[in-house]
């Protein structure tokens, strides 16, 4: 699994509650012709992450060691490599590496993950990583970042000939790598560069090459880059030092509230419009992969009516907005940004944030801060004292960075219960807020 996506990884893990271990690791086995869908053998492979032990490790050591060339079976194989990675199973250290031989570029690519999450210090290891990484069929971005993570330092003036690669991902990890492990800084001010290419996977992987790093100086391009907040928030954890409020004439506080409220004013954003586009097409890009495109229409609806929007905003929200995390997130960000909406509007939209700010769905958790604070700018909120306290408790609202939403619309007397909020951005912020006061 790319290393910018294993942060993600946990949330989805136990989408089959009622599948159990045994049932699972039946599953792993079954002949496939016996078997009610032919992707079965790769759900009960992840499945298996929520049962951790030496029968799961045995299991799945055994379809590694499997040489079943079957479709699904390979499949499969590639999940099981990367849930014994996430397992820290030791024990498969040595069937994982012999996968570097598969003739299976994504079974390669598991294998050189698994091998830096297991922190593999074997040295033909590592030279099966440095041969590999001269082949362009392999994923060349992973071989070097998992050759880093390993410090592998001998690996250096290698992984520095690709600092010039043609493939933005590879260029990036390179430059990332060939720093971790003692190179020259010269190429970092590429990793900024990158924040704004035209493809979205390229803007995100040079962030994530920037944190690797630890591109403190870059900060200011990243918290630019019209991608999700949740990329830039994770660069900001990752490379704001630790105990500090102001950073190379940067506040931290200012940052924080700037990505919480991600208005796409303070985003450089690669895209543009030719002629003024339809409300429609403008609603329809919220549904995009491209957030530079989505920040971008959000930014162009903010001329229109409200009233006018309403109907096609309603309609969308029913048809399939409500299941979108991409629209989800846009279409409470417009709520917030345009107005008045209709009377008839309200009762929805408030609908919508109460259940934003509530749900559990992983997928939509960028939503919460957002829809604290539409709650909050919209009026909607009946009993201030009550909500705002709920908004604050970690334990009814235990994602941070709503609580942190609700510390920006607070009152001073509300927030005497977040001085001491389990996560250091909220409390400061709380403590920022006070101290003015009491000031």
């Amino acid at each position: 699994m790319p290393q910018e996506h294993a942060a993600l990884t946990g949330a989805f893990d136990n989408i089959h509650p009622g599948l159990s271990q045994g049932d699972a690791i039946r599953l792993l086995s079954t002949p496939l012709e016996e078997l009610e869908s032919q992707s079965d053998p790769y759900m009960a492979a992840a499945h298996l992450i929520n049962f951790p032990g030496r029968e799961t490790e045995s299991a799945l050591i055994a379809l590694v060691m499997d040489a079943d060339q079957a479709q699904p079976r390979k499949l499969a194989r590639r999940k099981a490599v990367e849930v014994l990675g996430r397992l820290g199973c030791q024990e498969a250290m040595a069937a994982i590496a012999n996968c570097l031989n598969s003739d299976d570029p994504y079974l390669v690519e598991n294998a050189a993950f698994a091998l830096q999450q297991l922190n593999c210090q074997d040295a033909a290891v590592h030279e099966a990583l440095q041969q590999l990484l001269s082949d362009p069929a392999q994923n060349q971005r992973v071989l070097i970042q998992s050759l880093a993570a390993l410090n592998v330092s001998e690996a250096e003036p290698l992984i520095a000939s690709f600092q010039t690669s043609d493939q933005p991902g590879v260029r990036g990890s390179a430059i990332s790598a060939s720093i971790r492990l003692g190179g020259s800084r010269d190429y970092v001010s590429v990793l900024g560069e990158q924040t704004l290419l035209p493809n979205q996977m390229d803007r995100q992987s040079a962030i994530q090459d920037a944190i690797n790093a630890g591109a403190t100086e870059l900060l200011p391009q990243i918290l630019c880059a019209p991608v999700s907040p949740v990329f830039r928030m994770r660069a900001l954890r990752a490379l704001w030092p630790e105990g500090r409020l102001q950073n190379n004439g940067l506040d931290l506080i200012e940052l924080l509230d700037g990505l919480i409220v991600d208005r796409p004013e303070a985003l450089e954003l690669v895209h543009a419009y030719d002629q003024p586009p339809s409300a429609d097409f403008l609603i329809q890009e919220f549904f995009g992969t491209d957030f530079s495109r989505s920040y971008l229409a959000l930014q162009t609806l903010q001329d229109h009516s409200a009233e006018q929007l309403w109907p096609a905003l309603e309609q969308r929200w029913y048809a399939e907005a409500y299941n979108d995390y991409g629209a989800h997130y846009f279409f409470i960000r417009l709520f917030s940004r345009i107005g008045p909406w209709p009377d008839e509007a309200l009762g929805l939209i408030e609908d919508i944030l109460s259940e934003a700010i509530t749900t559990h769905r992983p997928q939509f958790m960028k939503s919460k801060p957002a829809a604290v604070s539409a709650m909050a700018g919209l009026k909607l909120v009946k009993d201030p004292d009550t909500t705002v306290a709920s908004w604050l408790d970690p334990q009814a609202t235990p994602f941070w960075e709503a609580r942190y939403a609700a510390a920006m619309v607070a009152s001073p007397a509300q927030l005497a219960s977040a001085l001491d909020d389990p996560e250091p951005f909220v409390a400061m912020r709380a403590r920022a807020v006070c101290d003015a006061t009491a000031g």
